[in-house]
């Protein structure tokens, strides 16, 4: 690989930046790590019967601390609910409300619905290709924080 290559990815990441600037403003006050735990606990759902911090957490790659932040956000502006298990009152269960049903339906379902019709001509192959190598790319930029100072 070439450094005009390596450039013509940046150019590239900075570009996907912007589109990730399109996606439709969200209400006052919600975040778009709002979006990501009621989706998050909307796929979690459909694989076991009761969702708990952790698992959001474990799912999102995120720290608990941050995770337990944004899940006490959302409790208080309505969107998700805590549950204590019966079982065991430490361990507290999330459910989402109304309000944070709707909120990802509108904002997330028939949004990415509508966008997923309009990326017919970009592969399920391509498409993986992308994720992928933006992944490495990522995971290089991570390990390798080069300072510029040190040239």
């Amino acid at each position: 690989m070439t450094g005009e290559k390596v450039k013509r990815m940046l150019d590239a990441c900075y570009q996907a930046k912007r589109i990730r600037d399109m996606l439709p403003p969200l209400p006052n006050g919600v975040t778009p790590s709002y979006m990501h735990v009621l989706d998050t606990i909307r796929k979690l759902e459909k694989e076991q019967p009761c969702v708990r911090i952790s698992d959001v957490s474990d799912a999102l790659s995120l720290p608990r601390p941050g995770v337990t932040r944004t899940v006490k956000d959302m409790e208080q502006k309505g969107y998700l609910k805590k549950i204590a298990s019966e079982e065991d009152g430490r361990v507290t269960y999330l459910s989402i409300t109304e309000e944070g049903a709707a909120l990802n339906e509108k904002y997330d379902q028939r949004f990415f619905r509508a966008l997923t019709e309009a990326m017919g001509d970009i592969s399920d192959e391509e498409a993986d290709c992308m994720i992928r190598t933006i992944g490495k790319f990522y995971d290089v930029m991570c390990v390798r924080r080069i300072n510029v100072e040190s040239f």
